[in-house]
């Protein structure tokens, strides 16, 4: 436990104690971390011969933030209560030891990380634009619960402090210093420690600003006007943004509010107890285990063949330069991958290679990056109309329209030019990656590697496992989605396979209930109290009416020719019929929605559509919406376990929150079943069927778990 915090006391009396916790990656604050500073914070108060104290980090970070297994392992209010108090106990002791205490912050300082940094009377920070400070807390259901709803507001303002706490977002060293959360910038590490020493012997009895006799909020307490007529519509704004599923957000706010008329050690403990209720409550749970513990396991190649060596994409060949292929080269460019991004005409590849001169121009108008670092990216693509320019490709990726045979033809042109060892991939969205192969001379080197758009923006690519892809083909497919910076799952290949598949149960029972009757903005508002990034009827717009009646209508010609049924959903009906009249969606200015045509405005439902579908007298509650939104989705998502489309639980929710936005505070599309109960779940899906049809029948794989028991689990 020592080696966690060591202490050099320097002949100046200014001590640097170092954080390193043994057998980890990145310092957290837990017991192992909290013990040894708390020894040093009692050294502190009765060790003449030590005049201050420097806090930085012997790890790349300064520290990550909470240890999430001690908090997972919380099992009751009062316990997650005591544990922030005893963190807080050491802080306060140290921040009022009537000495210098300054953070040299050498890496990311996140979380309680932070708050150990906010305990600093001072905080020297690294001019990395690459290191992040924040309290993203939020984004797993928690508030920073070690003094930072307390400490923050009292140091930059209460209306600054709610914006980084209640968004989550990061900030870098330049816009800490603005926000006067940062003392001083440094260069280098050697310049930290100087300049951090250097404030400790200048400042010998510093003290906190809090504990000030005449200390004032910046900008006002929760009593000042200004900070008052904030608050007032403070959580309403909240409330529609999060529609009331984020706990901690309200609680995040209640803690900055009540903190704000209470005197520091009320208020810490005010925090502990909104704390406390975080960490019950199940959206917290929910958000931990996948977005933490399932997250993580994926990034760990948890789903990736074990014993076969990892590898680099060097050379990238990208056939059509739309959108998708556009977004890829970009992302892979990024990566320092070089790009042959391949068009049916010279045109086209430019444009493709356009996109991304439009997203890095943006980005050095914005200050994010510089000319050169443009030039270089750019440097890397090659627009093309020749096959013969993907020779010495390690991957090349399919990105041509929705078209077997386009997508034969481009398969056997580029394999004509390729190493034997060079993997194929397809981005086909729906099309079975066993099928594609077949124009394959070396199907075992074929995958899917299905992106989502825009490319550059969506964390997600689902890696579809045709039947004669090669343990090897994964393994390279997965490294290279890695490679540049996304979160891959792994799928068996299946018609639409997962993302696509359920997807559609979204946008479709959106459809179906305005075929029914029910008004177009209760549907949508329901896909929001759901908490569904956007409702079904505009996402359908979105991706556009023409191209679902086109995986639709190709869907069923290929069951025909397999000579299996064809089960048209209730909704599709009204997806011909719009197209019919020339309404498919966004791309066209108009779909269930008018489309602005000028940039930033506003869209609307299309007033038509209550004339097409009445709106029948009788309305349904929305809590029957939701259910039919989300029971729709998380039974497919059953089903495609069920049938072995699915690997693994971790990629089934990673993939339902990364793909399309299945609600987050859920936990993912299986969690959603877990933390209700295989038993409640098929209760419900019988009542919807009874109601809406078989399509709510529950998955056989849930019938079995509500009758012996258990849930979804890896």
């Amino acid at each position: 436990m020592a080696d966690a915090l060591t202490l050099d006391v320097g002949p100046d009396g200014i001590a640097v104690a170092t954080m390193n916790l043994a057998g980890r990656p990145m310092n957290v604050v837990n017991d192992e971390l909290m013990l040894p500073l708390a020894a040093i914070a009692e050294r502190l108060h009765t060790d003449a011969t030590i005049k201050g104290l420097v806090l930085t980090s012997g790890k790349a970070d300064f520290c990550a933030g909470g240890d999430i297994d001690m908090i997972s392992k919380l099992e009751s209010a009062q316990q997650a209560f005591d544990a922030t108090m005893q963190m807080k106990a050491v802080l306060r002791r140290l921040e009022t030891a009537g000495k210098p205490v300054v953070a040299a912050i050498n890496g990311h300082a996140l979380g309680g990380g932070l708050e150990i940094a906010l305990a600093c009377h001072a905080r020297f920070v690294l001019n990395d634009p690459k290191l992040k400070l924040g309290q993203p807390e939020v984004k797993l259901g928690l508030l920073p619960g070690g003094g930072g709803t307390v400490r923050l507001p009292r140091l930059i303002g209460i209306q600054a402090a709610l914006q980084l706490m209640a968004e989550g977002n990061d900030v870098s060293p330049g816009k800490a210093q603005g926000l006067g959360l940062v003392t001083d910038l440094a260069a280098d590490r050697d310049e930290l420690i100087a300049k951090a020493r250097a404030w400790c012997l200048a400042n010998p009895k510093a003290k906190q600003p809090w504990d000030q006799p005449k200390f004032r909020f910046p900008g006002g307490d929760s009593r000042s006007p200004a900070v008052v007529q904030m608050l007032a519509i403070g959580p309403s704004i909240a409330s529609a943004k999060s529609w009331g599923n984020y706990p901690a957000i309200q609680h995040i706010m209640s803690c900055v509010f009540e903190g704000g008329l209470l005197d520091f050690d009320a208020a810490s403990a005010v925090e502990s107890r909104y704390f406390a209720a975080c960490v019950m409550s199940p959206e917290s749970r929910n958000l931990i285990g996948t977005l933490w513990y399932q997250l993580n396991a994926i990034k760990k190649g948890a789903s990736r063949p074990a014993g076969i060596p990892s590898a680099k994409v060097m050379k990238l060949g990208i056939l059509g330069a739309g959108m998708m292929g556009a977004g890829i080269a970009y992302v892979s460019a990024k990566a320092g991958i070089d790009v042959v991004l391949l068009d049916t005409s010279q045109d086209a590849a430019e444009r493709g290679k356009a996109y991304s001169q439009g997203l890095l121009d943006a980005a050095v108008k914005k200050g994010r990056s510089s000319t050169e670092k443009r030039d270089a990216l750019l440097a890397k693509i090659a627009p093309t109309t020749r096959y013969e320019d993907l020779a010495g490709c390690d991957l090349v990726i399919e990105a041509v329209f929705e078209d077997r045979a386009i997508k034969a033809d481009v398969t056997k042109l580029a394999e004509a030019q390729i190493g034997a060892s060079a993997v194929f991939a397809s981005n086909t969205s729906t099309l079975p990656i066993t099928g594609l192969a077949q124009a394959s001379a070396r199907p075992a080197n074929f995958i899917g590697l299905h992106f989502f758009s825009p490319v550059d923006k969506m964390p997600l690519v689902e890696i579809i496992v045709g039947a004669q892809t090669a343990p090897e083909t994964l393994a390279r497919g997965f490294d290279y989605v890695l490679q540049i910076g996304k979160t891959p799952i792994v799928v068996n290949d299946s018609r639409g396979f997962y993302t696509s598949r359920v997807f559609g149960t979204y946008v479709m029972e959106g459809i179906a209930m305005l075929k029914e009757g029910v008004h177009p903005r209760s549907i949508e508002v329901a896909g929001l109290q759901a908490g569904m990034p956007m409702p079904p009827l505009a996402l359908q717009d979105e991706v556009s009416l023409s191209l679902g009646l086109h995986v639709a209508d190709q869907t069923k010609k290929d069951l025909a020719a397999e000579g299996k049924p064809f089960t048209e959903h209730p909704g599709l009906s009204v997806v011909r019929q719009l197209c019919e009249i020339g309404r498919i969606g966004k791309k066209a200015g108009q779909g269930f929605y008018d489309w602005p045509a000028e940039k930033g405005g506003e869209k609307s439902l299309w007033p038509e559509l209550t004339r097409l579908y009445p709106t029948a007298a009788q309305q349904p509650g929305q809590r029957e919406l939701i259910d039919r939104l989300l029971f729709a989705q998380a039974n497919e998502a059953a089903r495609c376990y069920e049938e072995g489309v699915l690997r693994s639980v971790a990629d089934a929710n990673i993939g339902s929150i990364f793909g399309w936005g299945f609600a987050p505070f859920q936990g993912g599309a299986l969690q959603y079943i877990n933390a209700m109960g295989a038993k409640r779940f098929v209760e419900r899906a019988r009542e919807l069927a009874a109601l809406h049809g078989a399509r709510f029948e529950p998955a056989k794989v849930i019938v079995a778990m509500a009758e012996r028991g258990g849930q979804f689990a890896d």
